[in-house]
């Protein structure tokens, strides 16, 4: 390992030779934050705004999320709130800056567990007849986007109106 560590500086020293280029401008340009480094985490989070129906229910990422009744939500009806996706799967439901109550429910993931069945006795030849019949289902199928359907793939490049001389369209004239 220190043969490859001494290796090294010396190929970074060439490298750094060959390729090193002076900045334009020798000045730090660099923006100072200005956001509390506790709100970071609002900023590199995934936010969008959903339709409150009139149960205070809305829907995000295939998901229903029920907002709590109460003097917050009795009002939003009707109306839009912000949602907040956080990196760690964490969903929070906003109206104007407010954090609000809610309970998330995914239909994907409602299934039948063994104990389920062992913790409801009156209710476990019921439940394990529920159980058999999920068992036994063929899986469901991938859902495929319309996009997909039609063979689009990701390029990585940025969505949006494309940008460049390939994005001009040239027209075609027709021989009179």
């Amino acid at each position: 390992m220190e043969a490859g560590n001494a290796c090294l500086e010396g190929i970074k020293d060439r490298h750094n030779a060959k390729f090193a280029k002076a900045p334009a401008k020798s000045d730090n340009l660099h923006r100072a934050l200005n956001i509390e480094p506790d709100r970071l985490a609002e900023v590199f989070c995934l936010r969008d705004k959903r339709y409150v129906t009139k149960d205070l229910t809305l829907k995000y990422d295939r998901k229903r999320i029920r907002l709590e009744v109460n003097d917050l939500t009795g009002g939003l009806v009707g109306k839009y709130v912000d949602t907040f996706a956080f990196p760690n799967g964490r969903i929070q439901v906003r109206a104007k800056g407010v954090a609000l109550p809610c309970s998330i429910f995914d239909p994907h993931q409602q299934r039948v567990t063994h104990a389920a069945i062992t913790e409801n006795k009156r209710l476990s030849a019921v439940l394990e007849h529920i159980k058999e019949i999920q068992d036994s289902a063929p899986p469901k199928p991938k859902v495929r986007t319309d996009s997909e359907e039609m063979g689009y793939k990701p390029n990585g490049r940025p969505q949006g109106r494309p940008s460049g001389s390939w994005a001009k369209k040239k027209t075609v004239h027709a021989a009179e």
